[in-house]
Formats: C-alpha cells, structure tokens, sequence
C-alpha cells in the first residue's frame, strides 16, 4: 500500500478501538429501539387512517343503497364483489339482482356494483398482512363493525372492551373498531336480541 508523501499514517491503539466499540454499542442500544418504535407508530398510524377511510366508504354506500349494507363473510370479509365477467341483472320492475363473491384486502376495489361508483380503488389490507395480520368486517346488511389490531397498546383507540371480545383480526385479537349503528363491544346478533328484547317489553306495559 503507497502512502502519500508528507502523511503520517496512525493506527488506533487497543484501548481506542475498545472506546470506539463501546460508543458504537451505546449509539445503536438507544438509536435501533428507537427505530423499530417510529416503524410501529407508523404502521399503526396507517390502521388508523384504514379504519377511518373504510368507515368513510360506508357512509358513502349507506346513502346510496337506503341505508343497507353489504353482507360480510364468516372471515370478516366484505361480501361485494364480482366474479369475472358477472354483470348486475335489472329485473323488468327496475330492480337489480347480482351474485356477489367476497372481496379480498389489499386486491380488489369497493364499488357500487350497480353504477360503477368507486368507494375505495383498493380495499385497504393490513400493514402486517405478511404475517398473517387482517382487518375485520362484520355486517348483518343494517349494521357494521370494522376491527384491527393495533401494535401499540398504548394507542389512544385500544379498548379493553373490544379486547375482552376476543375477536381474531388474523393471528391477532382485535383491539380497536369502528361501527354504525351498534356498539363495537357487542356482537350485532347480541345487539339485535337486545333491542328486541326491550321492544317487547315495551309493548308488554
């Protein structure tokens, strides 16, 4: 190896490389944490514009289609969607009919299948969708619920109630939510036996 004339070329001693190493280890101790911790916020803040969008689009369809709902699957998916070349069928009275099929996260649009109105272009999916993370959807046609599952159990939305459901959004229990017309801490059916419930009673005084 040439040096160049005029530089002296200085080694580290061994208590110099040792400092260097400790300063090194002591940086990365406080910078990684801190790292993964901003990565998280982010991907939970990403959970939280999805919920608020998603609960956008159904306000959307509500007012389109006189405050019905799609139906959901039993894996919490949206049931609105259409097979390939399926089109809507208009009945000779003017109404429509279609076989809708289950919409996947993160693939498949949200729209109006009747107009062609685009509620969502993508459905959104969840940050952690790799590792088996997925948002609920639970819908009788008159109420919904929308769950996820945020990292952070520090986050201002996380709700022992929801929690305490013990609803699965994955490989992880739900543990925020976003509803109409039913609260997030009860199951529709229990909230339409409920509501039942007090109707009769009410017409038993």
């Amino acid at each position: 190896m040439s040096v160049l004339p005029g530089i002296n070329m200085k080694h580290f001693s061994k208590s110099e490389i040792i400092s260097l190493v400790i300063i090194f280890t002591v940086l990365a101790a406080v910078s990684i944490p801190n790292f993964i911790m901003s990565l998280r916020r982010a991907r939970d803040k990403v959970r939280r514009d999805d919920m608020g969008a998603l609960n956008h689009a159904f306000d959307e369809y509500l007012a389109d289609f006189n405050n019905s709902l799609p139906q959901a699957t039993p894996d919490g998916r949206i049931m609105d969607c259409l097979k390939p070349g399926d089109k809507p069928i208009q009945n000779k009275s003017g109404g429509w009919s279609y076989n809708p099929i289950p919409c996947n996260w993160g693939k498949d649009s949200f729209v109006n299948l009747i107009t062609g109105k685009v509620y969502m272009s993508t459905l959104p999916q969840d940050p952690n969708y790799k590792s088996g993370a997925i948002y609920l959807y639970l819908s009788d046609g008159d109420r919904y619920q929308t769950y996820a599952t945020m990292e952070g159990t520090d986050e201002p939305e996380v709700d022992p109630k929801i929690i305490a459901r013990n609803l699965m959004c994955g490989n992880k229990v739900c543990n925020i939510g976003r509803s109409y017309n039913v609260p997030t801490d009860i199951s529709i059916e229990a909230y339409n036996e409920l509501l039942m419930g007090k109707a009769n009673a009410g017409t038993q005084k």
